[in-house]
This record gives C-alpha cells, sequence and structure tokens, in this order.
C-alpha cells in the first residue's frame, strides 16, 4: 500500500515538511535579530521589544492565520499575540522593513481637490500589513493644504485601528523656531507611545523620535535640499549623539509622469529587527509626517525643498 501522506499543516508550503527545520510561510527566512543591514540596536542604548519564548525547532513564532485574500490583496499572516506588546503591534516584531505606497487619487488629479490621503503598508514580501487613512474635515485640507493638522489612522488585517497619529496644528517654517511640527503615535488608539517632535536647525530637516515619557530616543536629519529629481531622498535614522546610523526613511523616485501629475509617493522605512515594538510604530509616524511636510503638494503644485520653504 502507499505510504500515507498527512494533510499539510496550517502555514507550511507542502506535505514533505519536517517541524524544526521550515520557517511558516509568510515569515522572514531569517531568525528576528539578524538586521541585515545596519548593526543591532543593543549597542544604540535604547530598548529592545521583549519578546515570548520561541518553540524549539522555530524560526518565529507559529503561524495562526493564513494570509487573508480582498480584493485580490495579500495581507501579511496575523502573529500571535505578545506580552507587553500593544494590540495590533505584533506585524512589527517581525520585519525590518517597510514599504509605504500612497493611493493614486483620480479626482484628485484632474480637480487638483485635495482628498484625504490613503496609504498601504506592506512588507518585503509585498503582503499587506496595514492600510492607512486620513481623517480630515474638506476645509482643513483645503485651506491648510500640507500644513494642515490631521488624524490618520491605521488598520491592520482584521479592521481594527491598532495606531493613530494625531498631528497638530503648527508652524512649519525655520523662521518660528518656537512652534516647530509635532506629531503624537497613539497604540491602541489614546495611549501616548511617543512622539516626533521638529528641531530646529538653519538648514537640515531635523527630527527626535521621542518615547511616551518625552525621552529622547532616536534622531532624523534630512538632507539640505528635498528635492525629487530623478532619485530617492534619504532620511537618516541615527542613535541620540547623531554617531551610529541606525535605519533609514527613503522617500522613492516614481518616475517623470507620476512625480508631475500627482502627490501620491512611495516610502521605504528600514530599522533593526529587534528595536522596540513602540519605536518602530513611531517611526512609521515619522514617515508620514515628512510625506505631508516636504511631498504633499497636490493642491498649489509647490514642493517645499528644505526648511525655509
Amino acid at each position: 500500500l502507499p505510504a500515507h501522506n498527512p494533510a499539510p499543516a496550517p502555514g507550511f508550503p507542502d506535505t514533505n515538511y519536517a517541524p524544526g527545520n521550515q520557517v511558516p510561510y509568510g515569515y522572514p527566512q531569517h531568525a528576528p535579530g539578524a538586521y541585515q543591514d545596519v548593526m543591532g540596536a543593543g549597542s544604540y542604548g535604547f530598548r529592545v521589544q521583549a519578546t515570548s519564548p520561541v518553540p524549539p525547532g522555530f524560526a518565529g513564532p507559529p503561524i495562526q492565520n493564513q494570509p487573508i485574500m480582498k480584493e485580490g490583496t495579500i495581507w501579511m499572516p496575523v502573529p500571535p499575540p505578545l506580552p507587553n506588546c500593544p494590540p495590533g503591534l505584533e506585524y512589527l516584531t517581525q520585519i525590518d522593513q517597510i514599504l509605504i505606497h500612497q493611493q493614486i487619487e483620480l479626482l484628485e488629479i484632474l480637480t487638483g481637490f485635495e482628498t484625504n490621503n490613503k496609504y498601504e503598508i506592506k512588507n518585503v514580501l509585498g503582503q499587506r500589513v496595514y492600510f492607512a487613512a486620513e481623517d480630515t474635515e474638506c476645509c482643513t485640507r483645503n485651506c491648510c493644504g500640507p500644513s494642515r493638522p490631521f488624524t490618520l489612522r491605521i488598520i491592520d488585517n482584521l479592521g481594527h485601528e491598532v495606531i493613530t497619529l494625531q498631528r497638530p496644528l503648527r508652524c512649519s517654517s525655520c523662521c518660528f523656531p518656537c512652534c516647530l511640527q509635532e506629531l503624537e503615535v497613539q497604540a491602541p488608539p489614546g495611549t501616548p507611545v511617543g512622539y516626533v517632535v521638529q528641531n530646529w536647525h538653519p538648514c537640515l530637516p531635523k527630527f527626535t523620535i521621542q518615547d511616551e515619557k518625552r525621552m529622547d530616543i532616536l534622531k532624523i536629519i534630512g538632507p539640505c535640499i528635498v528635492c525629487s529629481c530623478c532619485e530617492d531622498i534619504n532620511f537618516e535614522v541615527k542613535s541620540v549623539d547623531e554617531t551610529c546610523a541606525v535605519g533609514r526613511i527613503s522617500k522613492q523616485w516614481t518616475g517623470l509622469l507620476k512625480e508631475a501629475v500627482t502627490d501620491a509617493d512611495n516610502f521605504g522605512i528600514t530599522f533593526p529587527m529587534d528595536l522596540d515594538v513602540k519605536m518602530k510604530a513611531v517611526l512609521v509616524g515619522a514617515c508620514f509626517l515628512i510625506d505631508f511636510m516636504f511631498f504633499d503638494h497636490a493642491g498649489d503644485k509647490q514642493q517645499r525643498t528644505g526648511v525655509w520653504q
């Protein structure tokens, strides 16, 4: 009689698996904590996200759900809950790179009428991790333009709002250093986990990443000329003393036609795998603040080229 082949276990690609030597589908193929582009976070003096023990033989936590198909979109599998991790941020413990794609709004292209921004947040496998949508009144969007205060809600694949970004109305010019930009990151909504604070500098875009107690954790430093002209624009994530590179937020060049007719932008974020998951969420918020400050220019078609414009 032919040998009986059991059905594949959930999360494994075929029946020829042996528990302990394969990684569940949808998880990175390297062990958590192994950051491939920059050194680990432990040497930079900021906190590392505590995780639960991993069962022997697994390179990552066992998968609970397969990717969810919704309108042709593949969602990242739902990780198991972790202690000391805000609900919904478990996804961020599994990744060290994020891709953010702003959706193109046809009404905005045809009329120049500013609509609420919407973004897909994906991992390097192309699986959607979150969906982000701006929640701002029509008059505020079109009267204040890129300087507008906003609430941006980040939704997971179960439809739960897991991160809320709150940007108050602040000055966006270096001429007024007492009232520069700030963003509050809440996870879950209503519970602050960190802040993005713009720092005064005569020519460079600079920001400080702070935790919920307003302690400085990281710095972000952008280029003197913030101009998307046939190349990516990099905002370097550094240690507090600005001596060590930790990660990067990159505005990616999307082509001449798309850059000319729309303000829909693509960003990439890299950070250490073992960075505190709350600080990963704050870096995602920093990316959105940078997008609004320097690259959201649909209404007047004028893109800011630095801290003075």
